[in-house]
């Protein structure tokens, strides 16, 4: 309703000052609480651009978004901006449907392309062009429960860095009534393939050919190896013990319930969570941020960007698409990433905006919001942890998810499933292809 009263109002005065708005409409994925925090943000923007108004729109999960992205752009309705997905990168690329970001960079004088993260830049960049805004970005890391760690005689200062530290971990935080039944476990991670992928770059190896698809058009999974192995057999050696929860596929809030509910005393997730799992007073233990733990004598390697960018629809007009260029600008400007940054967990992509932090001590006193900003420039710079670009990205993390799946119910070994998902991700890619 005041979102309403207030486009109306904008409306109105812009009537009567004799100019005609500029409208755009603005489409997202982020849920919960990120929809006040989006629509505020478009509110801000609309009181610096009265001649602009921003129709922002949740449009569900990031797959139903990008459906409807299709679906919009078939009838003639497509947004103007869109919020999509890193995995989505490729195939927004070649459907042709997106204005080319780094255009209009190069017409703006005024845009500073060296503030941001190199790193950001790095997943986005696709041969030497950034197609989008670089917005929420994120990576996984380890939250653990300190009061959890304490009981079971874990120094809760020491996060294992390792696989074998990891299981030692989740073996003696699992916890077991008089009859035997589990009541505590000692590590969740929601079923996703996201966490293979970015146990694969922790490693430094790679997950297609052709350098990730970052020096020619990825033709084939190459994940059936070493490094994949040993995260598979992690996943069900910890499943099969009784040591890891699992929860349906895709379910980060199942996942989140377990770790506050305190079912379990570790979460690998987004680091997009970390202001709902620090707040000791409301959740009653206090929450560690950790990196991500790899095998034991691994090379070092380093966590792929997660989260989402902006996306410029073609298309519309160019006072619209001036329009949508305005509104992307200022998401990315310092005071917005902030905000951002603060009210979720997504780091900020800007330079600035850390500094800023830094330098006001705020980090001194919320350290585990530093953890995946420290954990992402530390990370090895190549072309395994810039992260794989595909087109047929969406289908094989339903491919991997569905053969994890079957490991964990004890219908393949390991190395059965880890071999199938390559065979069948490989086929996915060449289908892909063939189309473009």
């Amino acid at each position: 309703m005041k979102k309403a009263l207030l486009i109306l109002v904008l409306v109105g005065l812009i009537a009567l000052t004799g100019f005609s708005a500029t409208k755009i409409q603005f489409w997202h994925a982020m849920g919960g609480w990120r929809i006040d925090m989006l629509n505020e943000m478009a509110q801000d923007f609309m009181k610096l651009n009265p001649d602009i108004v921003v129709d922002v729109q949740y449009t569900g999960s990031y797959d139903e978004t990008l459906n409807k992205l299709v679906a919009g752009i078939q009838a003639g309705t497509a947004p103007h901006v869109i919020q999509n997905f890193e995995i989505a990168t490729q195939k927004m690329i070649d459907g042709e449907i997106a204005v080319v970001m780094q255009d209009l960079i190069d017409k703006d004088p005024t845009f500073d392309m060296g503030k941001f993260l190199p790193q950001v830049l790095n997943y986005y960049r696709v041969n030497g062009k950034l197609y989008c805004m670089p917005f929420n970005s994120s990576n996984p890391v380890m939250f653990y429960n300190k009061t959890l760690f304490e009981k079971a005689g874990l120094d809760p200062n020491k996060p294992p860095r390792t696989f074998s530290e990891l299981y030692e971990y989740a073996k003696k935080l699992t916890v077991k009534d008089a009859a035997g039944n589990i009541i505590q476990s000692g590590i969740t991670w929601n079923l996703n393939s996201w966490f293979f992928e970015e146990f694969m770059a922790v490693q430094n190896a790679p997950f297609v050919d052709n350098d990730n698809g970052r020096t020619g058009r990825a033709t084939k999974a190459v994940f059936n190896r070493p490094e994949g192995l040993v995260f598979f057999k992690l996943w069900n050696d910890l499943t099969q013990n009784g040591y890891m929860l699992n929860t349906k596929a895709v379910d980060w809030t199942a996942a989140r319930q377990m770790f506050l509910a305190q079912k379990v005393g570790m979460l690998i997730t987004s680091t997009s969570d970390v202001a709902l799992f620090t707040d000791s007073e409301a959740n009653g233990f206090v929450t560690g941020a950790a990196f991500l733990p790899k095998p034991d004598n691994s090379p070092a390697g380093g966590v792929v960007i997660g989260g989402g960018a902006l996306w410029i629809i073609g298309g519309h007009s160019k006072a619209e698409t001036d329009a949508a260029w305005k509104f992307v600008k200022f998401l990315a400007e310092e005071e917005q990433q902030i905000v951002w940054h603060l009210g979720t967990g997504y780091f900020p992509v800007d330079k600035n905006s850390l500094e800023n932090l830094i330098n006001s001590g705020f980090y001194a006193e919320n350290p585990n919001l530093l953890t995946s900003i420290f954990q992402l420039l530390l990370s090895v710079q190549t072309y395994n942890t810039n992260g794989a670009v595909i087109g047929a990205f969406p289908e094989i993390r339903n491919i991997i998810q569905n053969y994890v799946e079957k490991m964990l119910n004890k219908e393949l070994t390991p190395e059965k499933a880890l071999e199938l998902a390559e065979i069948d991700s490989t086929k996915a890619i060449r289908e892909y292809n063939e189309l473009f």
